[in-house]
């Protein structure tokens, strides 16, 4: 426990004279802040593959930031993989479907991974009413979605939610969509 508070003072006491410089300086202080909480890392390659799946790239950084905080060696309790945090079946799906230049051999391949993952999210966009529906599948699987759809205390339509019942899907459907906000206001789309 001590050591956890050890970064913490710190870490506050950083917070604070940023805020207070934001505040003296103005905008451009503030933006330069919200930018390093708001990174758009492998720029170049989320670019590439957001173009070629007519993707906002807000919503990629989103996606990716939520995920893996732009770790590309991640890996999560359920073997979720690379910075998109793909699935070994779900990446495989992926790259036999839209075959990514890198071959699709290795999900910790930057590359490879955001490419999969790109073609996950257009798939889910194009498959589902809206993209909070669709952000719901990438977290919790496109058979637990299309349950949820068909079931009254959850879609009134059978097409958007009213309530999500998996609260780590909840949660996840909210924090991409303010990152995605986010990343749409610090770097508007020309």
């Amino acid at each position: 426990m001590k050591k956890r508070r050890r970064w913490l003072l710190p870490l506050l006491a950083a917070v604070t004279v940023l805020s207070a410089a934001a505040a003296l300086k103005g905008p451009e202080i503030g933006g330069w802040i919200l930018r390093q909480l708001y990174p758009r890392r492998f720029s170049e390659t989320v670019g590439r593959e957001a173009r070629e799946f007519g993707l906002p790239e807000g919503l990629v950084y989103a996606v990716i930031r939520a995920e893996s905080g732009f770790d590309p060696k991640a890996r999560s309790g359920a073997g979720a993989m690379g910075l998109m945090q793909l699935t070994g079946e779900t990446f495989r799906w992926m790259a036999e479907e839209h075959p990514p230049e890198n071959g699709g051999q290795d999900p910790y391949d930057t590359d490879d991974n955001v490419h999969c993952g790109c073609a996950l999210l257009r798939r889910l966009l194009d498959h589902y009413a809206s993209p909070e529906v669709a952000l719901a599948a990438y977290n919790a699987g496109m058979g637990n979605v299309d349950r949820w759809l068909s079931e009254p205390e959850h879609s009134g339509d059978g097409r958007l939610l009213t309530s999500i019942p998996f609260p780590e899907t909840a949660a996840y459907v909210k924090k991409v969509t303010k990152n995605w906000r986010a990343y749409e206001k610090l770097y508007p789309s020309k």
